[in-house]
């Protein structure tokens, strides 16, 4: 962003950095072992890696931990099942209205992407801010504390793990996945699918023990009793079951590196969210077979309690397949965020080392690396829940932007390629029921939403200060060409040579 600043000599001096980088890493790497000389984000990734990104990324440790939030808001089972499936629904609609404008708009990044492509820079930048700063990161440190609460949970049976321990077991976690996805695009997507496999035959066995006890009689706890009826509470229920599915959105941040994208991204979607859906009710019916809606209300770990009460000597399998499962999300966050990282930066909105690319390993390092940073610096602070829901709308209303972009788009582009086109009514419904989620929330909830609404206006005087001042300082300019070249010799990386082929 700082590159049109610069006088003719400064930009010809970055140029040649950039050349004598390139040089320097194919002199000693060969070339990056690709031939041609090419240095971009090739696409690697298969249908089965593309499911296994969605699924993993949507099942973290929600489900088995604290699905909760649901029935605090409705009062009954069976209507905490009919937000369940309604929530499914609405993941799965807003997911069809991304495939078009994935098929269409084939740049890494998803909603950043295509709020940069519809609305302009501003807009986008503000999506950036709060995914790549506030949310994502947080979201990965808090799904890493859980997967090292949960590896810790075996030793500590009768209290909480040690918090400095289970922080450093955190840091762990997150180290190692950042090695792998620095690494190589296939250890990151194998690491996906295996524990993507491994969350799911966890839920399987509950669903099996919850089939064996419905088809048993144990239907007590199905009904509507207790159900409520305010529109606040029905809003705030299906704003927890929505957050459960986050993450549906995930395979479009990457779509650079999937194989055959107009073909196999709209498989993945579907195919994903449609198994997500499914196992989530059935989850939840397996759950109120054995457990009242008291005790589900009364358990921090529900899948545990579960457990306890059907699995007996076995029981401490749970907590494994949940460290497991949460393992997977952070994995799945890791690779998703870091291209979200990537696709800023090409669009001048981050710096410019981000744009990147490992010479011999082909993968994003840079931008893999600052993800990881900012979420273990988020494990320094010791209420990052918090954080979460207080930008929580502000994902749903981002994701709502983007949603209009595909209305926006046939009114003003009607002549570009669609290789999926969707009935208008879908993205119509979805930003119905995304005022309905965001807007009567906020009225119920005016403080978390104030201070959400707080986060999103700081990245304005960012934005003003770093993209819109074209004219800074030569010393600024300067330094940050400096420091871009150091970073480069440090990682061996370059920017971009062609255009990925997708």
């Amino acid at each position: 962003m700082e590159e049109e600043a610069l006088n003719k000599d400064e930009t010809k001096q970055r140029k040649d950095s950039l050349k004598s980088a390139k040089d320097e890493a194919n002199g000693g790497g060969g070339g990056g072992g690709d031939g041609g000389g090419d240095i971009v984000l090739k696409p690697k990734m298969t249908l089965v890696n593309g499911i296994t990104v969605i699924v993993g990324s949507i099942i973290g440790s929600g489900i088995f931990v604290s699905p909760t939030g649901v029935l605090i808001n409705t009062g009954s089972v069976n209507m905490s099942l009919i937000v369940w499936i309604i929530s499914g629904l609405f993941s799965m609609v807003g997911a069809y209205c991304y495939a078009e404008l994935g098929t269409m708009i084939k740049k890494s990044g998803a909603d950043y992407a295509y709020i940069m492509e519809t609305f302009g820079p501003f807009l986008a930048f503000i999506r950036l801010w709060i995914e790549c700063m506030i949310v994502r990161p947080c979201s990965q440190a808090i799904v890493a504390l859980t997967f090292s609460v949960y590896v810790l949970k075996p030793f500590f049976p009768e209290c909480q793990p040690p918090e400095d321990a289970a922080r450093l077991l955190a840091v762990c976690c997150i180290l190692v996945l950042t090695f792998i996805n620095c690494w190589d695009v296939k250890w990151a997507t194998a690491v996906q699918d295996i524990f993507t496999y491994a969350k799911l035959l966890a839920l399987f066995i509950i669903i099996g023990a919850g089939a064996y006890y419905l088809f048993r009689g144990n239907t007590e706890y199905f009904t509507f009793d207790n159900t409520k009826t305010e529109v606040t509470s029905l809003a705030l229920s299906f704003y927890s079951g929505l957050f459960a599915y986050n993450g549906w959105n995930y395979l479009n941040f990457i779509i650079e590196e999937l194989k055959d994208p107009v073909k196999n991204l709209p498989r993945a979607i579907a195919i994903s969210c449609t198994l997500v859906t499914v196992v989530y009710v059935f989850t939840n019916v397996s759950f109120y077979t054995i457990l009242s809606p008291e005790e589900v209300l009364g358990s921090e770990a529900v899948a545990v309690t579960f457990a306890d009460r059907v699995f007996g000597m076995f029981a401490w399998t749970i907590p494994v397949f949940v460290a497991l499962s949460t393992f997977g999300a952070v994995n799945g966050i890791l690779l998703t965020s870091s291209r979200l990282f990537y696709a800023g930066a090409c669009e001048g909105q981050m710096p410019e080392i981000l744009t990147m690319i490992q010479i011999q390993r082909l993968t994003p390092t840079p931008a893999v690396l600052i993800m990881a940073l900012l979420s273990m610096l988020y494990l320094t602070v010791s209420d990052i829940f918090a954080l979460i829901n207080y930008v929580g709308f502000a994902t749903w209303l981002s994701i709502g932007a983007a949603v209009l972009c595909l209305p926006w788009l046939r009114w003003k582009q009607p002549k570009l390629n669609r290789p999926i086109k969707v009935n208008l009514i879908f993205p119509i419904l979805y930003l119905i029921a995304t005022v309905f989620v965001t807007v009567v929330p906020m009225i119920a909830s005016p403080v978390e939403t104030g201070y959400g609404c707080l986060m999103i206006l700081s990245s304005i005087p960012v934005y003003c200060i770093f993209i819109a001042w074209r004219n800074k300082p030569k010393w600024f300019n300067r330094t940050m060409v400096g420091l871009t070249r150091f970073l480069q010799k440090m990682l061996m990386v370059v920017g971009k040579t062609k255009p990925a082929q997708v």
